[in-house]
């Protein structure tokens, strides 16, 4: 590759100075320049027991920010920026690690997380050979209106690792200082926004979703002013630093910023690479390659909503920016996972119109892929745009269908029935009108024998299901429902219940046992964010210390008082 001779030399200075240099990058003579000492310059290389990264495949296929200090600035003709991250002045500690990312994904035995060389590594101290630290530029439709340059504000994608299962991961760093596209934000994240990052994205994986994953969480000694809740009120936190991992970093709001930057040739390089990596399925030599691929997309950013809505999970700031164009979950911020049933549950505070409401995150979807069909249009002729917007109409007709199926499955349902969505709905109407917990309601229709469902013999453990029986239509509801499962042929009550508990968690990342969480880390108490990394590993299955810690009872009183919000 043109630019491995400097390599070394670029990893050596600690700047993208030698790879600039190499590439003919310098800024031009009239071009803003950083003040000294504004490119931010790592101690130096490590090294983990051989392990390396590489960031020839993301530096190769296109062109990189020519001005090469770090300033906020509007960046155009490139996909990145050279930027190294920022090493925390103070103290760091290392508060948690996912042992399956370390060693099923990154190929690395859990005793490497001792080593100084792992904790300079995960807190952007050092950088690995072979890595190129870039931030990557996009745009993106912020709560519905087109919000320009974007980025990687407080992100360093770090290079790309292949495991000994052939599978590409990126590594990316959250929380490592300034980049070309913090705008006005200081380049790090909280330990409090942290925490529930770190958690939620395993959490995620173990519940099946399609997720981004974190392989550690550290904190910092350094300080960080938040104002949380935008109301004055600015606090001191601690600066704090997620590792996290994704096939594809690249989003809707990757391609967006190329249509409206009218850089065609270059989104079109971009669309290509993305089709080659992630798509095999997609033929390069088709000429109707965009098209499927938007068809791809349609279908499985329907199914990812879906998913969501099978755990009560809210996004909280479903923006074009924060939609992969794989169709996985990223980007964790004010989420939130549903205690009651409610369909205008909204977690973030700063959502005051509501948009991102969960019942409305379908919508929301449609509105992103539209936006995603604009960006493309430029690539397509009248014939393919034509065809992609019929692809669009049809995204309703994927949701539903997978909703349905997801549901009936949380239902113990098989086979098909022209009542089966009347039988959901009503559920989840008298889900809505008791305010049961959405969780446990189905969590314990999945214990329940149908004989005491028959009996209308709540047992007293069954808090959720008692809070639903007290609905008048309860007994029609539960009638229904035991004369649908008769059809089911070959079943039985145990095989129903057995089937039932692998689909519906008894135990999920709720507000208040994250809080909970963060606020004994604030104090240098990480046992409940281990105790809470474990248990969510298992969701399906009834632990003891779950149990003794009440992650499966009601949840208490001051958890109605909670709120996040985008500050983190």
């Amino acid at each position: 590759m043109w630019w491995r001779p400097w390599l070394a030399a670029c990893l050596a200075w600690g700047c993208a100075a030698a790879l600039c240099a190499s590439r003919g990058l310098c800024p031009a003579p009239n071009a803003s320049r950083a003040e000294p000492g504004q490119c931010p310059r790592p101690r130096g290389v490590t090294e983990l027991c051989g392990w390396a990264l590489s960031s020839d495949s993301l530096l190769d296929p296109f062109p990189i920010d020519v001005i090469q200090e770090n300033y906020v600035r509007n960046v155009r003709n490139c996909i990145f920026s050279v930027v190294y991250p920022t090493p925390f002045k103070s103290r760091v500690r290392l508060v948690a690690v996912s042992k399956e990312v370390l060693e099923n994904i990154l190929d690395l035995d859990i005793s490497v997380k001792g080593t100084s060389d792992f904790l300079e590594f995960v807190s952007g101290g050092r950088v690995i050979l072979g890595s190129v630290p870039l931030a990557h530029r996009y745009g993106g439709h912020q709560f519905g209106s087109w919000a320009g340059q974007l980025g990687d504000g407080r992100a360093h994608l770090l290079g790309v690792y292949t495991n000994r299962h052939g599978e590409r991961w990126e590594l990316q760093l959250k929380g490592s200082g300034k980049t070309p596209y913090s705008r006005n934000g200081d380049g790090r994240a909280v330990l409090r926004s942290s925490v529930r990052e770190f958690l939620c994205s395993e959490a995620m994986h173990y519940l099946g979703i399609p997720t981004s994953r974190a392989a550690s969480l550290v904190v910092s000694d350094d300080d960080v002013w938040r104002d949380q809740f935008y109301n004055g009120n600015i606090k001191k936190e601690r600066g704090a630093i997620v590792l996290r991992l994704a096939k594809s970093w690249f989003r809707i709001g990757s391609l967006e910023i190329l249509t409206h930057s009218g850089e065609l040739d270059l989104q079109r390089r971009l669309l290509d690479f993305i089709i080659q990596e992630h798509f095999p399925s997609i033929p390069m030599y088709d000429s109707n390659r965009y098209l499927e691929f938007f068809s791809t997309v349609v279908s499985e950013t329907a199914n990812l909503i879906a998913l969501w809505m099978s755990v009560g999970f809210a996004h909280g700031v479903c923006n074009t920016d924060n939609f992969s164009l794989l169709s996985i979950t990223i980007d964790y911020g004010p989420f939130g996972f549903m205690d009651a049933y409610d369909p205008n549950f909204v977690p973030n505070t700063s959502d005051d119109e509501r948009r991102y409401k969960i019942g409305n995150q379908a919508n929301v979807g449609l509105f992103n892929l539209s936006k995603l069909l604009q960006a493309l249009k430029p690539l397509l002729d009248p014939r393919q745009q034509q065809l992609a917007s019929q692809i669009l109409e049809g995204y309703g007709e994927h949701y539903y269908s997978r909703f349905t199926e997801l549901f009936k499955a949380k239902l113990g349902l098989l086979g098909m029935n022209q009542n089966d969505n009347y039988l959901i709905a009503f559920l989840l109407k008298m889900m809505e009108d008791t305010k049961a917990d959405f969780t446990m309601t189905f969590r314990e229709l999945s214990e329940i024998t149908e004989d005491q469902l028959r009996e209308l013999h709540i047992p007293e453990e069954f808090w959720a299901l008692q809070d639903l029986g007290k609905h008048k239509l309860f007994s029609e509801w539960v009638t229904m429902y035991l004369l649908r499962l008769k059809g089911n042929k070959g079943d039985s009550d145990m095989k129903r219940r057995t089937r039932m508990t692998t689909v519906n968690p008894r135990y999920i990342l709720r507000n208040w046992m994250a809080e909970s969480a963060v606020q004994k880390a604030n104090l240098n108490d990480f046992s409940e964010v281990h105790l809470l990394e474990h248990i969510l590993q298992h969701p399906f299955q009834r632990q003891k210390a779950a149990e003794q810690a009440g992650y499966s009872l009601h949840p208490p009183a001051w958890a109605k008082d909670l709120k996040v919000s985008c500050s983190s």
